[in-house]
Formats: C-alpha cells, sequence, structure tokens
C-alpha cells in the first residue's frame, strides 16, 4: 500500500471535481479524503495499491468535463487512519 498527499491546481473548484474524484477513487477501492482549499487549490490524500493510486493520478491530470489542471504536487504521505474515500469540506 502507497498513500500520497496531492495538491492540485489550476480551474479545480467549482467543477465537480471533489464528486468525480469520489467516485473514481471508490472504484479503485482507494482510501483517504479529498477537500478545496480557501487558496483556490483541491488538496487529497490517496492511499491503496500502487496501481491503483497511480491510476487515479493519471485521471486527476484531466479532471472532469469542465476542470483545467495545471499542476500536481504529489508527496509519499501516511495514510488514513479512516477505510473509504470522503468529500471533506473546505480547508
Amino acid at each position: 500500500m502507497i498513500a500520497k498527499h496531492l495538491i492540485l491546481s489550476g480551474r479545480v473548484q467549482g467543477v465537480g471535481f471533489r464528486d468525480w474524484m469520489v467516485t473514481r477513487a471508490r472504484r479503485l477501492a482507494l482510501a483517504g479524503w479529498v477537500r478545496n482549499r480557501a487558496d483556490g487549490t483541491l488538496e487529497a490524500l490517496v492511499a491503496g495499491d500502487a496501481p491503483a493510486v497511480e491510476e487515479l493520478l493519471r485521471a486527476c491530470r484531466r479532471g472532469p468535463p469542465l476542470a483545467d489542471v495545471t499542476d500536481i504536487v504529489e508527496t509519499f504521505a501516511e495514510p488514513p487512519a479512516e477505510p473509504g474515500f470522503v468529500k471533506r469540506a473546505t480547508g
């Protein structure tokens, strides 16, 4: 299992990105969370089997139809304590 902390920049808020990401992460049996940040970026913690995490990262580079992802900063992280993948409030 691997876990990655992500910060996505570009047009990533107001385009349904969080719901889109929750749906894909759950399909891939990943754990973690996603939330908007006050600075206009999107933050996520994604954990699971390495191929599934990488598949979600590839999908995030495109994002949902109205998104325009310009950058993703990823760092390795500790896996979340709770199972499942959830949408969190803006932080």
